[in-house]
C-alpha cells in the first residue's frame, strides 16, 4: 500500500497527489496535460494567450447547456483555441483529470473561465489575482475551484468562499510570484489555517521534497519546471534544452510588466532588460488587465511566445529555483514514477505513512 496521502479535490482523486503546474504561454497545453493525467497525476493546461482573437464573433449565451443570463452571468466570447486544447487532452486521457490554470490578471479572464467550464475542464486553478465572483461561477456549474495563495489570510478567505483546495505557491516557483518567501516558511501556517486540502508548490524537485511537504501537512504537490524537460511538453526543444543547460546561478528574479516579480532563467533577453531597463515594443495582445501597454517595460506576451517557439535568445524563459538541477529529458511517465518511488522510499526511511488503511 502506498505511503503517499490521497489528494481529494471535491469528487476528484488522482492516483498520485501530483499536479503539473500550468505554464504559460503555451508551455503546458494538451500534450503535456494529457500525459500527466494518463500517468496518474492532474494535468493542467495554461490558458495564457488562448483567448478568442476575433472579437467580432457573436457571443456565446450558454455554458454546459445552461443559459448564462438565467444564472446572472453575461454572454462571452468563446475561446476556441482553449476549447480545442481541452478537447484534445480529454481525448488523449479519457480517464484522467484535466485542469485549466487561468490567471485572474488576464484581460479575457471571464471568457477563458466560461470556455474552460463549457469545454469540460475537470477543475479550475485561479492565480495572479483574486476574483470573488469566480467562486460563484464555478459553484454554479459544479466545477471545483483551486485557489493559488501565499498567506493564511488568503487561504482562509478562499475556503470561506468555497474553494475545493488551495495551492501554496512560494518564491521558489517559476513565473509570476505572489511572494518571495520560501515554501517551507509559509506552508505550515497555511496548513493550520484551513480544513481543505493544501497543495505545496514552488521548489518541489524530487521525492524527498514531496515527503517533506507531506510531513508538513500538504495533501499534494504541484511541480512545473521538471515537466518542461519531458518529451511530451508542448514547448519547442530549444526551450527544453535551455532549461536542461541552465546552471544554478542562472535562476534569477526579474521585473514583470504586470507589477509582480517573476522567476526566470538568465539569458540574453534578461541581460538586455537589466542593461536598458525598458525594451520598446508594440502592444498587439492586450492580454493583461494590469499592463500599461506600450508604456510598460516590455511586452511579456511577445517574449514568452518567442521562447516557447524556440527563440530562447530574444525570449523570456520562466522557471523555478531548481532549474540548475534539471539535467536530462524524461518521459512524463518515467518522471512521475521516479518522483513517487523516491517519495515512498523517503517516507519509509522516516517511518512516515500518510496512506489510508
Amino acid at each position: 500500500m502506498s505511503r503517499l496521502p490521497k489528494l481529494r479535490i471535491k469528487n476528484l482523486e488522482p492516483k498520485y497527489p501530483i499536479i503539473q503546474g500550468g505554464m504559460g504561454a503555451k508551455v503546458s497545453l494538451h500534450k503535456l496535460a494529457a500525459a500527466v493525467a494518463n500517468a496518474g497525476g492532474i494535468g493542467v493546461i495554461s490558458a495564457v494567450l488562448l483567448h478568442e482573437k476575433d472579437r467580432s464573433k457573436p457571443m456565446k449565451t450558454t455554458c454546459k447547456g445552461i443559459d448564462v443570463e438565467s444564472v446572472g452571468l453575461k454572454p462571452y466570447h468563446y475561446a476556441h483555441e482553449l476549447a480545442r486544447e481541452i478537447k484534445k487532452a480529454k481525448e488523449l486521457a479519457p480517464n484522467g483529470i484535466i485542469g485549466v490554470n487561468i490567471m485572474y490578471a488576464l484581460t479575457h479572464f471571464y471568457e477563458l473561465l466560461m470556455t474552460a467550464i463549457d469545454a469540460g475542464a475537470d477543475l479550475i486553478i485561479q492565480g495572479a489575482g483574486f476574483g470573488k465572483d469566480v467562486f460563484k461561477i464555478c459553484n454554479t456549474f459544479d466545477v471545483p475551484l483551486v485557489e493559488i495563495v501565499a498567506t493564511p489570510k488568503g487561504a482562509k478567505l478562499s475556503q470561506r468562499l468555497g474553494a475545493a483546495a488551495v495551492i501554496v505557491e512560494s518564491g521558489e516557483a517559476g513565473g509570476h510570484l505572489g511572494t518571495l518567501d520560501s515554501l517551507w516558511d509559509i506552508l505550515p501556517s497555511i496548513v493550520e489555517a484551513v480544513d481543505i486540502p493544501v497543495i505545496a508548490a514552488g521548489g518541489i524537485f524530487d521525492g524527498k521534497d514531496m515527503a517533506r511537504a507531506f510531513k508538513m501537512g500538504a495533501k499534494g504537490v504541484q511541480i512545473a519546471t521538471r515537466f518542461i524537460a519531458t518529451y511530451e511538453c508542448d514547448a519547442h526543444q530549444n526551450f527544453k534544452d535551455y532549461i536542461i543547460q541552465a546552471k544554478p546561478e542562472d535562476s534569477i528574479y526579474i521585473k514583470s510588466p504586470v507589477g509582480m516579480p517573476a522567476h526566470a532563467v538568465r539569458n540574453p533577453f534578461t541581460e538586455r532588460l537589466e542593461r536598458e531597463g525598458k525594451i520598446p515594443h508594440k502592444c498587439p495582445f492586450n492580454c493583461l488587465k494590469t499592463c500599461s501597454g506600450e508604456d510598460s517595460i516590455y511586452c511579456i506576451a511577445d517574449v514568452l511566445l518567442k521562447s516557447v517557439s524556440g527563440n530562447v535568445e530574444e525570449g523570456l524563459v520562466f522557471s523555478g529555483s531548481n532549474v540548475g538541477r534539471v539535467n536530462r529529458m524524461y518521459s512524463v511517465e518515467e518522471l512521475i514514477e521516479e518522483l513517487v518511488t523516491e517519495c515512498e522510499r523517503e517516507l519509509e526511511r522516516r517511518n512516515l505513512n500518510f496512506g489510508e488503511e
